[in-house]
């Protein structure tokens, strides 16, 4: 006999009737997330950054995407408890309910060994790593379980599953991203919210790829990664493709994976 599905599966809301919260969403990886889910037809889109210069023009560049959308930033410090539950509740406000969280921060951190990093230095990296997607995806989660049903995608990166010199403080603190991801879909899927998270390695043409590969030990470190990226080192477009992808009701049945998107650096 063929399978049945449950009558109680949650049924996914199409993009073109989504309120979508993007951290991060003011350059990169985020900003290009942005632009595509406006392309998809998204009518809603929150943008979350520190800078509200750079932000206020990164909403501009999202709407003239799409005139029919509402874009809105919020100036916001996510790694602080407070400021992520005071713009979550007020994107809420704004939508009426969230839909799609990515989450997107970036660090300024550059790779280096261990023993020339300060030790001073490593609860701040950790903090400033792990802490921003976790505040945010709590302060969601209750909306999203209201509503049963949503999207959650968490960027980390490829140190969180591939050992690697000179990310010893950051893999540590991508794998906590990882393991806070895929436990969130187990105790989350009741409710129809799917959790999801991207690990790419090198992402061509962002603030973080040119730091890292200015000088000294980074450098070589992802000029030998890059050189390893043989279908092409991965752009944010890469990036905002997938995210887009398992935000929609195509990947319904798509959640606690870890999806790496590196252009063959590694594998697994």
């Amino acid at each position: 006999m063929p399978v049945r599905p449950s009558p109680d599966v949650p049924t996914p809301r199409r993009l073109e009737e989504s309120s979508v919260v993007i951290t991060g969403g003011t350059a990169g990886v985020g900003l290009a997330a942005a632009l595509q889910f406006a392309a998809a037809g998204v009518p809603r889109i929150a943008l979350l950054g520190r800078d509200a210069e750079r932000g206020t023009a990164a909403a501009r560049v999202v709407a003239a995407k799409n005139a029919a959308i509402q874009v809105e930033f919020f100036a916001c410090d996510a790694t602080k408890l407070e400021e992520a539950e005071r713009v979550i509740s007020l994107t809420r406000e704004r939508f009426g309910r969230i839909d799609v969280l990515v989450n997107s921060t970036t660090t300024g951190y550059t790779p280096d060994l261990l023993h020339r990093t300060p030790a001073i230095d490593l609860a701040p990296l950790l903090t400033q790593v792990a802490l921003a997607p976790m505040y945010v995806t709590r302060a969601v989660l209750p909306l999203m379980r209201e509503q049963r049903s949503g999207v959650i995608l968490n960027m980390a990166s490829d140190a969180a599953k591939v050992p690697t010199p000179g990310e010893t403080i950051i893999g540590a603190a991508m794998a906590a991203i990882v393991m806070f991801s895929r436990t969130l879909a187990l105790e989350a899927k009741r409710d129809g919210i799917r959790v999801n998270v991207l690990t790419p390695s090198l992402i061509a043409g962002t603030a973080t790829a040119e730091r890292v590969q200015k000088e000294g030990f980074s450098a070589k470190l992802f000029a030998k990664a890059a050189s390893l990226a043989h279908l092409g080192v991965a752009e944010p477009d890469d990036l905002a493709a997938l995210i887009v992808f398992l935000a929609s009701p195509q990947a319904r049945r798509i959640t606690g994976q870890v999806i790496s998107v590196n252009g063959g650096i590694s594998a697994g």
